[in-house]
């Protein structure tokens, strides 16, 4: 039984330092090299401490946050739940000194959102889109063709919205990409 606490500690021991080493590493390459000698003596300033050091680097990579928001409703509530789910998250973002991108697709009945003549949230986006670039608006493709079918008419969409082949594909090709997804 003493045996076995011995290796269990020398274990322990090991696997601590094999997590602390390459801590201890890269501490150590963050460190200034001493500068070379030279005939005038000068003082030295106090030298900071590689933790220290490694904290007031800014960081290498930021991750940024990217979400779809989809619409399939022709619902106001939906539609305007949707528009304030996109400021939360750009907001919260911003203050937080990340990057975020959102989409919000409309799809389906959702179209209607994105409708110049049927949208119940026309002037909303229209003042998101200039405060707020983060948010970019997506009309599916079929939708808006199979509406122009069924109401024998051109089916012009606000300037904010930019047409995608197929919402549904667009919410699975970023989602592939590591999107969140967001049905309000």
């Amino acid at each position: 039984m003493r045996r076995l606490r011995q290796i269990a500690g020398i274990t322990m021991v090991g696997a601590f330092a094999l997590l602390v080493a390459p801590c201890l590493v890269k501490a150590g390459d963050a460190e200034q090299p001493p500068a070379k000698s030279s005939s005038v003596k000068k003082t030295a300033k106090p030298a900071k401490s590689s933790a220290a050091q490694l904290a007031a680097q800014p960081s290498v990579e930021q991750k940024e946050h990217r979400l779809i928001l989809q619409v399939n409703a022709n619902d106001a509530a939906t539609m305007n739940l949707t528009l304030n789910n996109a400021m939360n998250v750009t907001e919260y973002y911003k203050e937080a000194g990340e990057k975020v991108e959102v989409e919000v697709i409309a799809f389906g009945p959702g179209l209607h959102m994105l409708r110049d003549d049927t949208s119940p949230v026309k002037a909303r986006i229209e003042t998101m889109a200039l405060s707020t670039p983060e948010v970019s608006f997506k009309a599916c493709g079929n939708t808006q063709e199979n509406m122009r079918k069924a109401e024998n008419k051109e089916i012009k969409l606000i300037p904010e919205a930019e047409v995608v082949p197929s919402g549904v594909v667009r919410v699975m090709q970023r989602e592939e990409q590591g999107w969140s997804y967001v049905k309000p």
